[in-house]
C-alpha cells in the first residue's frame, strides 16, 4: 500500500475515533474501578467515558484496543519539538507509555489498576512535522497478578521504526470508593 494511502486511512480511522471520544475531564477513580480494563476502553470508544487529557494536550488519540494490545495515533506538530528543531523525546515516551501501558490495562480484571514502574524508550530517528502522523503499537509480553511487562514501537505510514520501548507495571488493587458512594450506605 502507498504511504498516501495509508496516511489517508489512518487519518480516516482518527477522524472516526475522535468524533466518538466524549470532551470531558478525566474520568473519575469510581466510574472505572469497577470495570475490566477493557470495558473501560470500550466506554472512552462509546463516549460514556472521557479520554485521558494528556492526548489532548500532547496531540494524539487512542485508535484501537483489544485484550494485550493498544494503537495510539500521533501527530508530531512544531509545538513538541525540542530547541534543536526535532520532537521532544518526552513526546516520543508519553505516547509509548500510553500504548503499552493501555495494552497492559487491557488485561486487567475488574477493581485492578496499574502504574508504570519502568518505561526504557530507544529514539531510534528523530521527527518532525513533516511525518504527518505516527502510530504507537502496544503488547503485552507478561501479565501476572502483580507485575506485568510490555513493549512498543511507533512506526510512520511508510513503515519506518521511530521508537521502541518497554514497560514494567505494577498491578494493584483500586483503592476504595469516595465517602458517600453507594457502597458505603448500609
Amino acid at each position: 500500500m502507498e504511504v498516501d494511502q495509508i496516511v489517508a486511512r489512518w487519518d480516516a480511522e482518527e477522524k472516526s475515533v475522535r468524533a466518538r471520544l466524549l470532551a470531558a475531564d478525566a474520568a473519575l477513580q469510581d466510574q472505572i474501578a469497577e470495570r475490566t480494563g477493557m470495558e473501560v476502553f470500550e466506554a472512552i470508544f462509546a463516549g460514556e467515558l472521557p479520554p485521558a487529557p494528556i492526548g489532548e494536550t500532547l496531540d494524539f488519540v487512542p485508535i484501537h484496543m483489544e485484550p494485550g494490545a493498544a494503537i495510539f495515533q500521533g501527530r508530531p506538530q512544531r509545538r513538541h519539538y525540542n530547541p534543536l528543531g526535532t520532537v521532544h523525546g518526552g513526546w516520543f515516551a508519553t505516547l509509548l507509555d500510553s500504548a503499552v501501558g493501555c495494552a497492559v490495562h487491557s488485561t486487567l480484571p475488574a477493581g485492578k489498576g496499574y502504574t508504570t514502574l519502568e518505561l526504557k524508550v530507544n529514539m531510534v530517528r528523530p521527527l518532525n512535522d513533516r511525518v504527518p502522523m505516527v502510530r504507537a503499537e502496544g503488547k503485552v509480553i507478561h501479565a501476572g497478578r502483580k507485575v506485568a511487562t510490555a513493549e512498543g514501537r511507533i512506526i510512520g505510514p511508510d513503515g519506518k521504526l521511530y521508537a521502541h520501548a518497554t514497560t514494567t507495571c505494577l498491578i494493584f488493587d483500586h483503592p476504595a470508593t469516595t465517602l458517600g458512594s453507594s457502597h458505603d450506605q448500609a
